[in-house]
């Protein structure tokens, strides 16, 4: 971060010219970590778009995942109460569908709601303020 190298007298500073932003405005308390990691992220979101569920096979196809990582994953979505896991058989071989607990699609649902609120965040103020706005007197760059 840039540093003044001497403190400005009587200009208008960047500071004083925008509104005051009020403490945790951006801290999104809505971002689970749990959801807020890439391929979680992936699961549920295939998972939200097959309420029937999907077999273990097609989900690892669908978030390009190992079995892996795919079992670790969803070992963790799974603990937080996020997906359920079923066992049973087709043709005789074993297989797991995986599927969203109606708890995990409320938190899902809960969490997009926030990260759209981030989205909008972002693109409002980046829509609203050049990236080369100027700088009150005082600032060298680094």
């Amino acid at each position: 971060m840039a540093k003044p190298s001497e403190p400005s007298k009587g200009s208008s500073s960047a500071k004083s010219a925008a509104a005051p932003i009020p403490p945790g405005r951006f801290a999104y308390q809505g971002l689970e970590r749990v959801l807020h990691e890439k391929a979680r992220l992936g699961i549920m979101t295939s998972l939200v778009t097959r309420p029937e569920g999907l077999l273990f096979g097609e989900l690892k196809r669908l978030c390009e995942l190992t079995d892996g990582n795919l079992s670790r994953h969803l070992d963790v979505l799974h603990e937080a109460g996020l997906v359920e896991l079923w066992k049973g058989y087709e043709n005789k071989r074993p297989q797991t569908l995986c599927r969203l607990s109606r708890a995990g699609r409320e938190r899902f649902l809960k969490y997009l709601g926030e990260l759209e609120r981030v989205v909008r965040d972002a693109q409002t103020s980046a829509e609203r303020k050049s990236a080369n706005a100027s700088l009150p007197a005082g600032w060298v760059a680094m």
